[in-house]
């Protein structure tokens, strides 16, 4: 047996149970006593006791027709919730990040470059407060770093809580750093 072959299989076999599973029902709703709707309908576990004694599919055209509708309405509802996935992205794990491009960026920039607060050498971010695209408006708040003030461990993640509770940017810096005064 081929891959391909392999794959289809094992793909289509949960719609080869809804379809016997169906061709049952038909057969349980023949089975069940009485003429009219409501009586095969207050009898039908009578009619699925009867068609579930064994495992064979029944060859009768309703039932037949009722196996291939279910596993349709089946396949069909598992097609459509794939379709309307918009979160993911095809041939991708979830939540697997990628770089972004300079075509993410360009909504949020604004063409006239004394408008933009610069964050790297490719990428700015706009400061109008209302940008042609509502989608695009975001936070303009910013927190500048320099390279030179950077530290790692705990004193950093204690250092930049201190930083975020406060309103304004201060140096980053201790007294007791080399650095101290060539701010």
């Amino acid at each position: 047996m081929s891959r391909k072959t392999k794959r289809l299989l094992l793909l289509n076999l949960p719609y080869a149970l809804f379809a016997l599973l169906g061709t049952k029902l038909g057969q349980s709703w023949r089975y069940a006593p009485g003429f009219g709707f409501s009586e095969k309908f207050l009898h039908l576990m009578e009619g699925m006791a009867a068609a579930f004694q064994t495992v064979m599919p029944s060859f009768q055209p309703f039932e037949m027709l009722s196996g291939i509708l279910i596993a349709a309405i089946i396949r069909l509802a598992v097609y459509l919730k794939g379709k309307n996935a918009k979160k993911f992205r095809k041939n991708t794990e979830y939540g697997s990040a990628r770089w972004g491009t300079a075509a993410d960026i360009a909504p949020f920039m604004d063409e006239d470059f004394r408008n933009n607060i610069i964050l790297t050498q490719t990428e700015m971010l706009t400061m109008n407060n209302r940008p042609p695209d509502p989608k695009t408006a975001r936070n303009k708040n910013v927190t500048i770093t320099p390279a030179r003030m950077l530290m790692y461990g705990k004193e950093a993640s204690n250092r930049k809580q201190e930083i975020d509770r406060q309103h304004y940017t201060i140096p980053n810096q201790r007294p007791k750093d080399k650095h101290c005064g060539k701010i």
